[in-house]
């Protein structure tokens, strides 16, 4: 049913705020969403409110970056450098994390809620341009919204003068072409300026020195999709989900083996038992779960014990297991699965993806990969395991950005958590 705008399946632990076009059919048409409350929140804030009284509720109701990081969304809005014009805001849609696959659902099938909410972030910092960054591999995605946008525009929703005031805003897709570093805001502006994608020396933090040297915005498309809910109900309706410091929905993207992979939008604080076995209908053929990645490829081994699995899927939760919940991609991984097989994976794919720019992320995944291919196939001793180990901590805390980091946690975690698994890989 729908109350206010926000739509609820018969389960209760489950409140559509961000996948609402799964109860509401043909939400991605401009009528449809303007009849479910769309675009009222955006008006009201332009013909009501100063910029600074949304950037306070979206900070009163505790959303956190669903990107990976989980900063405080008001507070790095707050950052925004009003000593220098113009500003901007881009919206980070290269969505290529292995098992990551939230934003692309938002943005086929509620695209409106997404860009309401980008409007809304661009009236709260006082800019007039914002651009929305896809990977290159979304080129029918920014096609469709390039039509959205137009349809926007023809309805008053974007251009000159919204709402007869006088505020102006425009908004354009950027395709990249393909390549997971950017991803990380620097890098994805340096792209969007026409330069390699390299991440950037920080600080300066974009809020001050950001698109074409001037102070921008960066957010995640699953942030953004939240904020036309919290202006229109407000930061105490928004904190009835999820808990005290991590406040809200959570898309979890579930996959790897697990019986129905696929988006649950859950409250932040949920279990990943609740997630695994109620949502995701547990594991296949019966089989018992040996590890959980909860943030992707990115993410450290869990080992999936009672402890773990009754752990809430929250910022503050998830670490007390070594990991994080970074952007909650969570890939189930049962018994059948070999621990040296699957680091080889992720260690080929970061270091496909490295930008190369910095030696201990460059050369570090390159002998990270030639490694765990030799222990994969079984041509390797315990040495090479030692090695391994040895040159992963080599990378870690020492990269310019956090890709070098990830590449270290499946393959540190790895070996401290499932030895045995290296131990008959290379004694077999």
């Amino acid at each position: 049913m729908i109350e206010h705008g926000i739509t609820k399946n018969g389960n209760q632990s489950q409140q559509y705020v961000l996948l609402r076009h799964r109860d509401i059919q043909d939400i991605d048409n401009l009528e449809v969403y303007h009849k479910s409350g769309g675009f009222l929140a955006f008006q009201n804030a332009v013909n009501t409110m100063e910029p600074s009284e949304v950037t306070e509720i979206v900070k009163k109701s505790g959303l956190r970056g669903r990107g990976g990081a989980g900063f405080p969304t008001g507070l790095k809005w707050s950052f925004i450098d009003n000593n220098q014009f113009p500003h901007y805001v881009v919206a980070n849609a290269d969505e290529s994390e292995p098992g990551t696959f939230k934003d692309r659902e938002i943005m086929e099938s509620n695209p409106y809620q997404f860009l309401e909410g980008i409007a809304l972030c661009a009236y709260a910092v006082q800019a007039h341009k914002a651009y929305i960054y896809l990977r290159g591999e979304f080129w029918q995605i920014a096609a469709r919204i390039d039509q959205h946008i137009a349809a926007m525009k023809a309805a008053g929703y974007l251009g000159e003068n919204l709402f007869g005031s006088d505020y102006s805003l425009d908004i354009y897709t950027h395709l990249g072409a393909g390549a997971y570093i950017c991803g990380e805001e620097t890098a994805l502006l340096e792209s969007i300026e026409g330069k390699m994608g390299q991440p950037r020396l920080r600080p300066p933090f974009p809020p001050s020195y950001g698109l074409f040297g001037k102070p921008t915005i960066v957010n995640n498309v699953e942030t953004l999709t939240n904020i036309p809910m919290i202006v229109a109900h407000g930061a105490d309706w928004y904190r009835n989900f999820g808990t005290e410091k991590s406040a809200g929905t959570k898309i979890f993207s579930l996959s790897g083996n697990v019986n129905n992979p696929g988006n649950y939008e859950l409250p932040l604080g949920t279990t990943f038992r609740e997630l695994i076995f109620e949502h995701g209908g547990g594991i296949p053929e019966g089989r018992q779960i040996k590890a959980i990645m909860a943030a992707g490829a990115s993410s450290s081994l869990i080992v999936a014990d009672e402890n773990a699995l009754d752990t809430p899927m929250d910022y503050e939760s998830v670490p007390s297991v070594g990991a994080q919940l970074g952007s909650a991609s969570v890939i189930v991984i049962d018994d059948s699965v070999s621990i040296p097989w699957l680091i080889n994976k992720t260690t080929h794919f970061f270091r496909h993806e490295s930008c190369g720019k910095c030696t201990p992320c460059r050369e570090g995944t390159f002998w990270m990969s030639h490694l765990t291919e030799r222990i994969a196939n079984g041509n390797a001793s315990l040495d090479d395991v030692d090695l391994l180990y040895d040159v992963a901590n080599q990378i870690k805390g020492k990269c310019f950005c956090a890709l070098g980091e990830f590449s270290t946690e499946s393959v540190l975690s790895g070996i401290e958590r499932f030895r045995d698994d290296f131990t008959n890989a290379v004694n077999r």
